[in-house]
């Protein structure tokens, strides 16, 4: 059970809760690949998506000034191209134009969740002092930016930055020590089960689990203070208009 009166500060997950409502970024650009017509087999695309990932963890293909868009961009050509080259998907659905109308997509998606989120952590941030800790490519200043949500976080703690990555708890405690507040007063929100609910909860935090289609099949056994399944449901719990 949430202690609203308790609270001193919020610690925000950012990919997954705040742009997505909750959708695991792999199941957003799944969609894209339906809604653009890219004909591949989930468990391929599910690997195409790793391998991008861990091509972008190990090299600096994303820099500090790169857009939402631009990220997307080369996270789908990472997808795309190695899909081609393993021979799942054929040369025209790797084309430029393709690559493109995807990350295009992927795009317009985050922004439209975005846009209905501001309003909620705008409220928040008149309230209580607001940090991001995000497992990101370092370029999370840009993307806040260009969403106009830059304002709105005190602190900005990023994986790439910091050198420490979710599910660590030590890059929680940076937002604990951020915050200046104990544990118990501190509330996280974020996406992840495994990433944002049981590092924080180990720390002593208190949890919103943004519930919706993560990377893994839930057990069912997961737990946290508060579960919601819509970031709108926030002006809920925190009695927002």
């Amino acid at each position: 059970m949430l202690t609203t009166d308790k609270i001193k500060g919020i610690i925000f997950d950012y990919g997954g809760t705040i742009d997505s409502n909750g959708l695991h970024w792999a199941e957003v650009i799944w969609k894209a690949y339906e809604a653009e017509k890219v004909t591949v087999g989930k468990a391929d695309f599910r690997n195409a998506f790793v391998y991008g990932e861990r091509t972008m963890g190990k090299n600096p293909l994303v820099k500090p000034e790169h857009t939402f868009l631009d990220m997307l961009r080369i996270k789908i050509d990472l997808q795309l191209e190695w899909l081609k080259d393993e021979g799942f998907i054929s040369p025209a659905n790797a084309s430029p134009q393709k690559k493109e109308d995807i990350a295009r997509w992927s795009y317009a998606y985050a922004r439209k969740y975005i846009d209905t989120a501001r309003p909620i952590l705008e409220q928040l941030a008149q309230r209580y002092p607001l940090v991001l800790v995000s497992n990101f490519y370092g370029n999370i200043a840009s993307v806040l930016k260009d969403f106009r949500l830059d304002h709105l976080f005190q602190t900005i703690i990023e994986s790439a930055v910091v050198g420490i990555r979710k599910p660590d708890p030590a890059i929680f405690q940076l937002g604990i020590d951020a915050l200046h507040a104990k544990a118990d007063e501190i509330v996280v929100i974020g996406d992840s089960y495994d990433k944002d609910i049981v590092p924080a909860t180990t720390l002593g935090c208190q949890t919103i689990w943004l519930k919706s289609i993560g990377w893994n099949p839930y057990t069912g056994k997961e737990t946290a203070d508060v579960v919601i399944t819509d970031f709108q449901e926030l002006k809920t719990v925190f009695s927002l208009r």
